[in-house]
């Protein structure tokens, strides 16, 4: 009995009191078996060419496969002293001394658990893309799970084989345990974190703030920049205080930007930016840089119908307007003169920062022609020029680039009563005409065609005067009495009283034969009216008193026969 007595090793005392059950329990507990599925923390200490021998805190070590640390490419991902999951495998034989583990039932037990954790709290893990399967990606999160292409990305992935080899973050959309099926998303997990990244960003952002963000895609109208899980829009007129095309004339994808908010939606989650905020206002000084008179030199950067916008710098543009392009009139059209990538040399003429507008000319890099035309051009001398344009009160004739005279209807002849300039004029035709009054102050120029002729009214009274005897034809006939022409132009009134048996005439004949000639003698000629009185009966002249006589006797003759003949009709 004694020598079993000293067998038996002397426990411990504590402070002076035997100890409890429970204690020596817990003392004595490494040299109890673990737990059948219990996972373990061991400790490598020791690394062979089969197996790894780890310290997992029970009076035996224990052995792990080396196979189980063994990579595919033959490579051993286990060193000493590396903490490792185990758990007791009893499924093999145990060798002397140790117990058999498995690391890959531990890590897989604890993979599952972890999985479990994850899918009923929502949260992210880590995978590695192993390799394209049908329908998707095979994912390693501990254990092999499938992930659908259609939630790799937020967009439509074409290109799946790129995501092989690599560490995604995944949320668990589906698991059972049961039957090892577990199946994640990366589409999800994207979508959290910008909804994380967008709350976070919004609670940041207000209109005036100042952010930093990455251009994300271009558009015709504007680039959308990435400020952090919410894409703001930089409108092309907002990235520069100069014409801007297309965005990417100012940035690329990728970009990284400092940008100002200038409107700020919340409830819509629009946000709207601005690059050339950021930059000075160019217009703010514009009038101290460009003050009326000054001479610059500008790209032309559109062509309009009323004229051409010429860009002076970023951002500030003047407008050469039609009528400033050149003193000439014939301008139709600004791109007869100027297109757009011109270079050109202007004057400015007005300048309004608070309107943001500059007018500029270019006509005035050349002398005003209308500021020494009185010095150029006399009254009554004869000019040539080109018809440039018809109107109802007369006709514009260039007589030179920038001057222009009016030829007014009423002096287009002496003789013809002319309605419209078309009757004698065409539009580029090449005339002459005679100055007949100029105003440079206003600059205007008054023409005349009929000018360059004599007038024919004031030739026939210098070279007559009453009882001067006359040729003339019967033009027209009145009641009372008849036109003569006397001259091209020139017209004289017979009177009936004037004209011999005139007054015994019967019916409507004219008092004398149109279209015939005949001797009249002047007894009256106003100049100032332009009226010329004329007189057979004053001839006194046989052979003329014969012939009218003859004349009056064949009207009546065919009066009686026409009335006869009308007479005997009605009696029929």
């Amino acid at each position: 009995m004694a020598s079993d007595q000293h067998d038996i090793p002397a426990l411990p005392a504590r402070g002076g009191a035997e100890e409890s059950y429970e204690d020596l329990l817990e003392d004595y507990s490494h040299f109890a078996p673990p737990a059948e599925g219990e996972i373990l923390q061991g400790r490598v200490l020791e690394v062979t060419d089969k197996e790894a021998i780890v310290d997992f805190g029970y009076k035996s070590e224990g052995l792990v496969p080396i196979e189980q640390f063994r990579q595919p490419d033959g490579q051993v991902l286990v060193h000493v002293g590396d903490a490792i999951d185990v758990m007791v495998d009893r499924r093999g034989p145990e060798p002397e001394g140790y117990i058999l583990l498995s690391h890959e039932k531990a890590a897989r037990l604890r993979a599952w658990n972890n999985l479990e954790k994850a899918y009923r709290e929502q949260l992210l893990v880590s995978g590695r893309v192993l390799g394209r399967i049908k329908g998707g990606l095979a994912v390693d999160v501990g254990v092999r799970a499938f992930m659908p292409s259609s939630q790799v990305d937020v967009r439509p992935i074409h290109n799946l084989d790129a995501y092989v080899g690599q560490d995604i973050p995944v949320k668990i959309v589906k698991l059972n345990r049961r039957r090892g099926n577990v199946v994640v998303s990366r589409k999800s997990a994207i979508e959290e974190e910008q909804t994380a990244r967008k709350t976070a960003t919004m609670d940041q952002l207000h209109e005036g703030s100042v952010v930093t963000g990455a251009v994300k895609n271009l558009t015709e109208y504007g680039a959308f920049v990435d400020l952090g899980g919410i894409d703001g829009l930089l409108h092309v007129s907002d990235l520069s205080w100069g014409r801007v095309n297309h965005p990417s004339e100012v940035v690329n994808v990728g970009d990284e930007i400092t940008v100002k908010v200038v409107k700020f939606d919340r409830e819509r989650g629009r946000i709207s930016l601005s690059l050339r905020e950021l930059a000075p206002d160019p217009w703010e000084s514009a009038s101290e840089r460009y003050p009326p008179h000054t001479r610059v030199v500008g790209r032309v950067v559109s062509v309009t119908d009323y004229g051409a916008f010429v860009e002076l710098e970023p951002g500030v543009e003047g407008l050469i307007h039609i009528s400033e392009m050149t003193w000439s009139r014939r301008m139709k059209h600004p791109s007869k003169l100027v297109k757009p990538g011109d270079q050109v040399e202007a004057v400015v003429l007005a300048v309004s920062n608070r309107e943001r507008r500059i007018s500029l000319g270019i006509k005035q890099l050349e002398p005003d022609p209308w500021t020494t035309v009185e010095s150029r051009y006399s009254v009554g001398s004869v000019v040539e020029g080109r018809v440039r344009k018809l109107t109802d009160f007369g006709a514009f004739i260039e007589i030179e680039e920038g001057i222009d005279g009016l030829v007014h209807v009423s002096d287009l002849s002496w003789t013809k009563h002319v309605k419209h300039p078309s009757e004698a004029l065409k539009k580029g035709q090449l005339v002459q005409a005679v100055v007949l009054h100029i105003s440079s102050a206003n600059r205007r120029m008054s023409l005349g065609v009929k000018q360059l002729q004599p007038d024919a009214w004031e030739v026939f009274f210098r070279s007559h005067q009453v009882g001067d005897v006359v040729r003339g034809k019967v033009c027209r006939a009145a009641n009372f009495g008849v036109f003569v022409e006397l001259a091209e132009g020139v017209e004289g009134l017979c009177h009936n009283s004037e004209i011999p048996g005139a007054t015994q005439r019967r019916g409507n004949e004219p008092a004398l034969e149109i279209g015939r000639d005949y001797d009249f003698k002047i007894i009256r000629l106003a100049e100032a009216e332009k009226k010329i009185g004329l007189s057979i009966r004053a001839l006194g002249d046989d052979e003329e008193r014969s012939r009218l006589e003859e004349y009056q006797r064949r009207a009546a003759a065919a009066t009686l026969t026409l009335e006869e003949a009308m007479h005997l009709k009605g009696q029929g």
